[in-house]
């Protein structure tokens, strides 16, 4: 790679100067990794292995795949591809726990916090579905960089990235180059691995409740129930809710708002019941601050536009105005999804105050 400066109406080539230390790279890449061209945050350096060998960097980026860096340092070329190869032999089994484990140990906070930091989205249900590994040098012989390429025509997922050093009177520049571009390589890669998610504890679910769109948070806190409508979009999800779960409410841009279980399957607005005092009364009979309906009239609501409803026993729930959110916390657009995060989980069995056997 090659960088010139324009003098007058001349170019003059900078020269490449000699790299003054790997270590001060490694502090580069540290600081800002996407000096590789894409957001990631480095959850490890010096990542010790089972093995007794230490990973010079490991990342993750915004997808939740882990990328494993490793400088070349004094090691011939060979020897790098080589020692990569044998990370990326453990760094790829790592399951979601272990990957959490390892960040929080390394990291000044919880990974979670650090993940939605960098990239400004709570961290995916599914962590180290694919895994990348880059050897980062000056330069490679023309032998090391055939294996490289040989390595990834087989959907190995490898490459090798190159920084030039370079010196213009009192500054200094890095200029970078791919062996391979990125998209290239990747394409390489076969398929993704499954069993990188979150085991599911087959209980906890997240709901997503649009408060002042058409449903009102207070009425649901009031009388036991949660619900979503007016497009299958939303209420598909919510009408898969099982008998019995136990479900933690959000509200978008508030933060969480209640626990509870779930009491008998979705309905439509107009068939549902709720346990008021222990009687199951409709709850269109109820003082209610919206109509619960989608449309024109009542008379154009159809199974696809209608509200569905969920009664609910809650274990907690608080107002809108005294909503919990912490950074990392996990969030979703659907009106219920599998809650997965642990995470999560802890802070909100905290703030509730959950007992075991709630």
């Amino acid at each position: 790679m090659g960088v010139w400066r324009i003098d007058g109406g001349s170019p003059r080539r900078l020269p490449v100067e000699a790299m003054p230390s790997e270590r001060e790279l490694e502090e580069f890449l540290q600081r800002d990794p996407t000096l590789l061209g894409e957001p990631l945050l480095v959850i490890g350096r010096q990542v010790r292995t089972p093995h007794g060998k230490y990973i010079d960097l490991l990342a993750i980026d915004a997808d939740g795949n882990l990328h494993v860096l490793e400088l070349k340092r004094d090691r011939t070329p060979r020897d790098v591809v080589a020692q990569l190869l044998d990370y990326g032999s453990w760094v790829t089994n790592l399951d979601r726990d272990h990957v959490i484990e390892i960040a929080n140990g390394l990291l000044s906070q919880p990974f979670e916090a650090a993940f939605e930091d960098a990239f400004r989205t709570p961290p995916p249900d599914e962590l180290n579905s694919e895994l990348q590994l880059t050897i980062v040098a000056s330069e490679l012989d023309p032998g090391s960089e055939r294996i490289v390429e040989y390595l990834a025509s087989f959907g190995v997922p490898i490459n090798a990235v190159f920084f030039s050093y370079l010196q213009d009177g009192d500054r200094r520049y890095l200029a970078r180059s791919w062996l391979m571009q990125p998209d290239e390589a990747s394409a390489d890669v076969a398929g993704r691995k499954a069993g990188k998610r979150a085991e599911w504890n087959g209980r906890d679910w997240f709901v997503s409740f649009g408060d002042g769109l058409g449903r009102s948070w207070e009425d649901g806190r009031r009388y036991g129930f949660i619900s979503a409508g007016g497009d299958p979009w939303y209420s598909r999800t919510l009408r898969g809710l099982p008998v019995g779960a136990r479900v933690f409410v959000h509200i978008a841009k508030a933060g969480f708002v209640g626990v509870g279980e779930t009491l008998g399957p979705a309905k439509r607005f107009d068939a549902a019941q709720v346990l008021v005092d222990g009687v199951w009364v409709p709850l269109a009979s109820r003082e209610l601050q919206f109509p619960y309906w989608h449309g024109e009239s009542p008379d154009d609501v159809t199974d696809e536009t209608a509200e569905y409803v969920v009664p609910v026993r809650w274990i907690a729930a608080v107002g809108r105005d005294s909503a919990y959110w912490e950074k990392g916390m996990f969030a979703n657009q659907n009106s219920a999804c599998k809650l997965r995060q642990q995470f999560t989980i802890e802070r909100l069995t905290a703030r509730f105050g959950l007992a075991p056997d709630d």
